[in-house]
């Protein structure tokens, strides 16, 4: 068996950032048993190198060749130039690091990452640029933004919205685009030349987004509910059989518990 896992909701707090309870310990039991696996976030705020250094300053232990988000893929997806880009600070002054130029007179791209707070009239600029002819890109396509003990609308809603406003079609950098699951394959093939979508299970706490990509191509899927859901019940009834996941646990520790690695 070989594993994708999440991190935002699954191996870390959504509240405090801190490891959730049996998530080091599942991540040390892989390496002590050798079992191939990737780190795979939508992390968005830190570049990645920064963030993948927060995580083993916590406790986690594996190599940044197990380690993929969306800002590694982003130079080969989305031009540099003229970028009106909307999400969290972090992510904008991440942005300007990488050498994009930020533009929102004129843009060729509206790229959205995770924000709690997008105003109407980020969403009216939005519409327009994409009326406009500028194209539409979602860093990721989460379908809940959990921070602060609140849910807000995930960056995949965002662009079902913009989408059904303007009648533009969108790309996604992140999960669960297959661009990204490809890119992480690869990087797991490294450990396994033989490793294929249908020998990995993914881990995570979102339902919709993460494993509703994952299960449509082949990969096992386990729904922890230690982040975005309070339990199983306030989503999985509402999932089509297609998407609905294998298993569902409270968090790292049950999976661990129910010794299923």
């Amino acid at each position: 068996m070989h594993y994708f896992i999440d991190v935002q909701g699954t191996l870390i707090s959504d509240i405090d950032k801190s490891p959730l309870v049996g998530s080091i310990e599942f991540i040390d039991l892989l390496n002590e048993n050798k079992i191939p696996y990737m780190i795979v976030t939508n992390n968005t705020k830190k570049d990645s190198h920064t963030f993948y250094e927060y995580l083993q300053s916590i406790g986690f232990r594996f190599a940044f060749e197990n380690y993929l988000d969306p800002l590694m893929l982003l130079k080969s997806r989305v031009s540099k130039d003229a970028v009106a880009a909307y999400g969290a600070e972090e992510f904008l002054a991440t942005l300007q690091k990488m050498d994009y130029t930020l533009d929102y007179e004129n843009p060729k791209t509206v790229l959205v990452a995770t924000k709690e707070d997008f105003s109407a009239d980020e969403y009216a600029q939005m519409i327009d640029f994409l009326l406009a002819g500028a194209s539409l890109v979602g860093m990721h396509e989460t379908s809940i933004y959990a921070k602060n003990n609140k849910r807000y609308p995930g960056v995949g809603a965002i662009l079902k919205l913009l989408e059904f406003a303007t009648s533009v079609t969108y790309e996604v950098v992140g999960k669960p685009s297959l661009s990204f699951y490809e890119e992480a394959l690869m990087h797991l093939k490294k450990q396994d030349l033989q490793a294929d979508f249908r020998d990995i299970t993914m881990i995570s706490d979102d339902v919709k987004g993460d494993l509703g990509g994952a299960k449509e191509l082949g990969m096992k899927t386990y729904f922890v509910t230690s982040g975005k859901y309070k339990s199983a019940d306030e989503i999985v009834p509402l999932l089509s059989d297609a998407l609905k996941p294998d298993a569902v646990f409270s968090g790292m520790q049950d999976i661990l518990d129910k010794e299923l690695i």
